[in-house]
């Protein structure tokens, strides 16, 4: 599949160092707060807003979603989607994603080959991607797509997943430990993910200060995913400090 140009651009800008993506779910962030919100992702020198959630339903509320993002920023807008309603005609690229470890094939290759026509017929940027879940309590993205998550002290099943991914040709990955988690992804998981798996490197999850972005990074991954965090009240300066800290590794 050929390459995109948002592909070479999130690639390219993370040859200086991990990037930080931003995660907005249409159904718990309100658009009277996106100006503020979108703003504070400019100022601290986000790479991209990702726009998605493990529950959305309506495809339209998502469309309206993303068109008031594109009027306050050009930051890519990409698609995290948890179902095939997750979709959006008008984002710059979607994250074609597999969710390795569910137990529920549908969510392996059965919302991808849903999906895949209206990806087409929309002319959407699709990047490859394997999404892995790392822990028991997977919230609302384990507990929808019926992951089996992976356990924290097995980093070497965390590992084959991972290289098993790159062998399908899936050229991004996303390690996540759950949404609203209270504690990130393992550093031993992520060093023997990246150990073995050469691509486009995500992780998120429980990410909620400088020092624990700062020890991510310097695990060599390509960028971490914020989202939670922007639903908090101190995201204004707590954002700033988490990206500072990944150039600064």
């Amino acid at each position: 599949m050929k390459i995109g140009k948002i592909e070479k651009t999130l690639v390219n800008s993370a040859k200086n160092g991990p990037l930080c993506f931003t995660l907005l779910d249409s159904q718990s962030t309100p658009v009277s707060k996106l100006p503020s919100i979108i703003k504070t992702i400019e100022n601290s020198k986000a790479a991209a807003v990702f726009v998605g959630g493990s529950t959305i339903s309506d495809q339209m509320e998502i469309e309206a979603f993303v068109d008031q993002i594109k009027k306050l920023t050009k930051l890519p807008v990409i698609l995290f989607p948890g179902n095939i309603s997750g979709v959006a005609s008008n984002a710059d690229a979607i994250l074609f994603m597999s969710l390795l470890n569910s137990d529920n094939p549908y969510f392996i290759t059965g919302a991808q080959a849903l999906g895949s026509i209206s990806v087409k017929k929309h002319n959407i940027e699709p990047l490859p991607t394997a999404y892995i879940i790392v822990g028991e309590g997977s919230g609302a993205a384990g507990f929808v797509g019926q992951a089996r998550g992976i356990p924290t002290d097995k980093p070497e099943i965390a590992g084959m997943y991972a290289l098993a991914a790159e062998y399908m040709g899936m050229r991004f990955l996303y390690l996540e430990s759950g949404s609203g988690a209270k504690e990130p992804i393992p550093l031993e998981t992520i060093q023997t993910v990246r150990k073995l798996y050469s691509g486009f490197l995500m992780v998120g999850g429980g990410i909620k200060n400088e020092s624990t972005a700062k020890k991510i990074a310097k695990t060599g991954i390509d960028a971490i995913i914020i989202g939670s965090l922007l639903e908090t009240k101190n995201y204004k300066t707590t954002l700033p400090k988490i990206t500072k800290a990944l150039r600064s590794k």
